[in-house]
């Protein structure tokens, strides 16, 4: 979004999704939270951890 040419856009968070090998690893890094990983043998399972995870970091950080 920008208004009158100024950049009003904030990273909040980057996330990475790997696989290696028979694993699922996402890589989520903020502000708040630092730097942690997520593993699992199932996708389903580490987008749930990571969605869980931020949920619960923005709403004690708003």
């Amino acid at each position: 979004m920008h208004a009158r040419g100024v950049n009003m856009e904030e990273t909040l968070c980057n996330v990475e999704f790997i696989k290696e090998n028979n694993d699922y690893i996402a890589r989520v890094q903020s502000e708040i939270g630092g730097l942690r990983e997520y593993r699992s043998s199932s996708l389903e399972e580490v987008l749930e951890q990571v969605i869980i995870d931020l949920q619960e970091e923005f709403e004690t950080a708003g």
